[in-house]
């Protein structure tokens, strides 16, 4: 019996999906194909299918990679490119059934690298009875959300007013810092990822950041422990009243047997900075965060014929659709306004309007390391009470020499 070999982002949802698919993809063939399934944390994945080279090894055949390691790995030649399989077998409603923000990141040096396979754009996820009763308004600037945060903190009740997810793995530090400084009007990145830490908007940002992080009156402890999962389980267990986190979380509140907040979840725009707001350059505007995982082929497979007939099947309507009764975040229009899905979660058809407010990271084969050098910004100014315009210029001077 021919096997798919995948390695996927250790999440529930995510295996049980892709479990489900594949034998929904074998019955439909119409012959035996099994599969096993590698989960790992984000730091282990990224070591074992980049570091490591396991895309290239024979080893896999599949992989999820989040959009932000896409150029590293199609660098090294770990992962194939999808054109040649579109144009032989294509996707069906492809490409008019996604949004165009989730088919641009993967489309780069000549070729397309990915198939989207759960997003859910950064948003503010809150507690519509908790708000309510305290009398607050959906908080629309981060000074508003820290106060929110603190208003509605009690620990002695078991709620804590927010969270933040500090683990360095090179995701959520690094994407609240960039969020923080678009929200200020700044620019954390230049052209070829050129890094732009020494501004006003970037201090601001990490001053905040510190702040927040250091508020025992506001924040869950543990901050630096605190991965995006274990942040949003905390918050469907109950336990965090508001926050900046990704959709997805929001939706499985909602979904999750164990959850404590189903029908009581609201979700937002991202705050914005302080100032008057706007949406051009250079004033303080709300602004999320795009970046999703994708199905890649890995060069080393042995089937890869297979492999892709399974991705296809995996990216059809009916398979987004079970990606999301499962936990995850479908990719295509028609989950996002399915009427079962939008019943069982009912804020699900924001996801078109907070893809409207989504930004990009910039493109580089380096951005695992320069995100790592962000994680090391926040872990020293949430750490230690060195002043922010050297730790700024460290960073600075740091990310010059990666991308260089």
């Amino acid at each position: 019996m021919p096997t798919l070999r995948i390695a996927v982002r250790k999440f529930d949802p995510f295996e049980s999906a892709i479990r489900l698919q594949v034998a929904d993809f074998a019955r439909a063939a119409g012959e035996d194909v099994g599969v096993e399934l590698e989960p790992l944390e984000l730091n282990d994945l990224h070591r074992r299918l980049i570091g490591g080279r396991g895309l290239a090894d024979g080893s896999l055949d599949i992989a999820f990679l989040s959009t932000d390691w896409l150029a590293q790995a199609q660098a090294a030649g770990l992962i194939d490119d999808l054109t040649p399989h579109l144009a032989r077998a294509p996707l069906p409603q492809f490409p008019q059934a996604w949004s165009p923000s989730l088919l641009g990141l993967q489309s780069f040096a000549g070729g397309f690298w990915g198939l989207p396979y759960h997003d859910g754009p950064a948003c503010l996820i809150y507690r519509k009875d908790l708000l309510a009763a305290a009398g607050l308004e959906v908080p629309r600037t981060w000074e508003d959300f820290h106060a929110a945060a603190r208003r509605l903190h009690a620990p002695q009740r078991g709620c804590y007013g927010t969270a933040l997810a500090l683990f360095p793995d090179g995701h959520n530090g690094f994407y609240d810092f960039c969020i923080q400084v678009w929200s200020r009007g700044g620019e954390p990145f230049g052209e070829g990822a050129r890094p732009q830490l020494c501004t006003s908007a970037a201090a601001a940002a990490l001053e905040f950041l510190r702040r927040l992080a250091g508020d025992a009156a506001a924040i869950a402890p543990g901050a630096r422990d605190l991965d995006s999962v274990k942040a949003g389980l905390l918050f469907c267990e109950g336990k965090v009243a508001l926050m900046a986190n990704w959709f997805g979380f929001a939706a499985l509140g909602e979904r999750w047997e164990e959850s404590r907040v189903k029908g009581r979840i609201g979700v937002a725009p991202l705050p914005r900075g302080p100032g008057p707001a706007a949406g051009a350059g250079g004033a303080a505007r709300s602004v999320s965060l795009n970046v999703f995982w994708v199905l890649a082929l890995a060069s080393g497979s042995r089937r890869k014929d297979l492999a892709w007939s399974f991705m296809r099947h995996a990216a059809t309507a009916p398979m987004d659709k079970l990606t999301t009764l499962e936990g995850a975040i479908g990719v295509r229009r028609s989950t996002w306004t399915d009427p079962e899905i939008n019943r069982l979660i009912p804020f699900f058809h924001e996801l078109e309007t907070l893809h409207a407010h989504a930004r990009e990271l910039p493109l580089h084969p380096r951005l695992a390391d320069i995100s790592h050098a962000i994680d090391d910004l926040l872990a020293k100014a949430t750490g230690t009470e060195l002043p922010v315009p050297g730790l700024l210029r460290e960073a600075q001077e740091r990310i010059e020499r990666i991308v260089r």
